[in-house]
């Protein structure tokens, strides 16, 4: 766990955020233990903005990852308390990651905060629903 956060520290600063000036990064682990790193990227059209989990997911899918690959995805912020992922975030965890893949909050004192990816979104929508 130290590793993802080191990595998801680091990473924060690649954040592209000249609006809101709030940073997060996404370090999503595969059960190889190969990392795939993300940030939010902002966008004057702010609906045109991605979250940092959004891009790192997105990023792995779009580099072969499937998602039976994945084992966890690290969410930090340089606050001292946890922000979750948002409502959108939690939509696509819920989908492209195993139900049972651990999400964990971080914070810039070292804290995790743990939740399984079904307790982050219980009755999410999924391909099952369609």
């Amino acid at each position: 766990m130290k590793k993802l956060y080191e990595i998801a520290k680091e990473n924060a600063k690649n954040a592209y955020v000249p609006y809101s000036e709030f940073a997060v990064s996404a370090v999503l682990e595969l059960e190889n233990g190969e990392i795939f790193k993300g940030v939010n990227v902002e966008n004057a059209s702010y609906g045109l903005s991605n979250c940092a989990e959004r891009s790192a997911l997105f990023s792995a899918y779009s580099n072969g990852i499937k998602k039976e690959d994945i084992k966890r995805i690290m969410v930090y912020t340089d606050h001292d308390y946890f922000v979750s992922p948002c409502g959108a975030c939690r939509q696509v965890i819920r989908e492209l990651m195993p139900d049972d893949a651990s999400v964990i909050m971080a914070d810039n004192q070292g804290n995790f905060k743990e939740v399984k990816n079904t307790d982050l979104l219980p009755f999410g929508f999924t391909k099952e629903d369609l």
